[in-house]
């Protein structure tokens, strides 16, 4: 019984150290936009000098081997979407960036790509740290809802919300759907839907602590900080989606040879 339990202890003690290398990009990201508060009398905006540190970061991630050259497309692609994602979301109210910069378009600072950038540098990481392998998969419906997914979160300004709609329909499309991945010697396996709700409740912690060092503001944290409101977790859970769907094209035929 004892010895089970220490190995049992020496298995979570490797995931968590494979899930901090996995979060190498985002930890350096955060890092480096908690750090900038401290910096006094910069010669350049805040936000423009992030932008610069997203970059020289990326170039480092690629140079030391985070990141693959595949990885290094996602990531732009990340990059991009939630650029886009930001440039509406800002637009409509929904969080705000306050502080003054050259390199911001519509209120939106071009360093904010990169929030979304760590993300996909996060499930790129653990593709291949962990050597995911998918059983059950449905590439089609689950990319369509992925899309459905990051619509929604633009049309439900205007039209109905249908998020809970969309989070029933991705719980039907993925159920069977099996993640698996390697701890040391042992080869490993979890639902899929529940890798999206243990990954968005990670992101909504990562997000309060964002906001905390000033990365954005949402409308409530305008006066003061106040922790991001707990509905965040499940937008994190469903917006998951849409970089697990784009990592997954990328990476389709690896899995298929480490799927048991």
């Amino acid at each position: 019984m004892a010895d089970a339990i220490w190995r049992g202890m020496r298995q979570l003690g490797r995931f968590g150290v494979v899930q901090l290398r996995c979060c190498a990009f985002a930890v350096a990201l955060v890092g480096g936009i908690g750090a900038s508060t401290l910096l006094p009398d910069l010669p350049v905006a805040r936000y423009d000098l992030l932008f610069v540190y997203g970059v020289l970061l990326a170039v480092l991630a690629r140079r030391v081997g985070w990141d693959t050259a595949r990885d290094t497309g996602v990531i732009a692609a990340c990059h991009a979407i939630g650029l886009l994602f930001e440039l509406v979301k800002v637009q409509l109210g929904s969080w705000s960036y306050p502080e003054d910069a050259v390199l911001k378009v519509a209120g939106v600072p071009l360093y904010g790509g990169f929030l979304y950038a760590a993300v996909g540098s996060y499930v790129c990481r653990a593709w291949r740290l962990f050597g995911l392998g998918l059983t059950g998969y449905r590439a089609t419906a689950t990319g369509v809802l992925a899309v459905g997914v990051y619509v929604n979160f633009f049309t439900h300004h205007w039209l109905p919300d249908a998020r809970w709609l969309l989070a029933a329909a991705l719980l039907a499309a993925t159920a069977g759907t099996w993640v698996w991945f390697t701890v040391g010697e042992h080869r490993y396996r979890m639902p899929l839907w529940l890798s999206f709700v243990l990954i968005g409740f990670f992101l909504w912690v990562a997000e309060n602590a964002a906001t905390y060092v000033g990365a954005w503001s949402y409308p409530h944290q305008l006066d003061g900080w106040q922790p991001v409101a707990l509905s965040k977790f499940g937008a994190w859970a469903l917006l998951i989606s849409v970089t697990f769907v784009l990592v997954e094209r990328g990476w389709r035929e690896d899995w298929r040879k480490t799927a048991p």
